[in-house]
């Protein structure tokens, strides 16, 4: 099933926390939090504004993002569970960031 957002939302996979703190401490699963990183999936085309003129969105399908703790609603789409957050939920694109993390 395809999925795509519409007007200015984001589909956003959320990517794994690490295991462990620096100090080499293993985090057991019912202590971890949810990781406020992901990496956007699919996007919308974008908000239209007064004048009915359509303004495309910064992000697209691939970026590593970093939002809110509480952003965005989650869903299930073929088995994945993925959230849908509006572009302003976003705080900012990781730029130059390794993509060898396997997604929650």
């Amino acid at each position: 099933m395809k999925f795509r957002p519409l007007h200015d939302r984001v589909l956003v996979r959320r990517l794994e926390s690490e295991d462990k703190t620096a100090g080499g401490i293993i985090i057991p699963d019912t202590a971890k939090e949810k990781p406020m990183e992901g990496e956007i999936v699919a996007v919308g085309p974008g908000a239209k504004n007064e004048q009915g003129v359509l303004s495309p969105l910064d992000v697209k399908p691939g970026d590593r993002v970093l939002f809110g703790k509480w952003s965005g609603t989650e869903v299930k789409v073929d088995g994945q569970e993925l959230l849908i957050m509006k572009e302003s939920d976003i705080m900012g694109v990781i730029e130059g960031a390794a993509k060898g993390k396997k997604a929650a």
